[in-house]
């Protein structure tokens, strides 16, 4: 197969034509760039802001347990001593093995 360098290039013969084209295109390329910039600036604030919320709301949430989870320890020392009550069972006796 053999490729010919006749018809490369644009396809309009006039090089006005040819001009606005290659103007046109820059244009586009240009403002594809700028708004893409603006696009990830954009997002990548929200996913910030989103980020921040979220990272702060889990801080709260951990600080309202600590703070429940410290109050409930406090009541419960101070009303049985400190002496955790509860029932057992011997379930096999190593003594009398002896």
């Amino acid at each position: 197969m053999k490729y010919s360098s006749v018809n490369r290039g644009f396809p309009a013969g006039n090089p006005i034509a040819n001009l606005f084209v290659i103007i046109v295109g820059a244009l586009a390329i240009g403002a594809s760039i700028v708004l893409g910039f603006f696009a990830f600036v954009i997002v990548g604030s929200i996913v910030l802001i989103m980020a921040a919320v979220i990272g702060l709301r889990v801080w709260w949430f951990k600080r309202q347990l600590r703070s429940q989870m410290s109050r409930r320890n406090e009541k419960n020392s101070t009303a049985t001593g400190g002496v955790i009550e509860g029932e057992y069972r011997v379930v096999a006796d190593d003594r009398e093995d002896r």
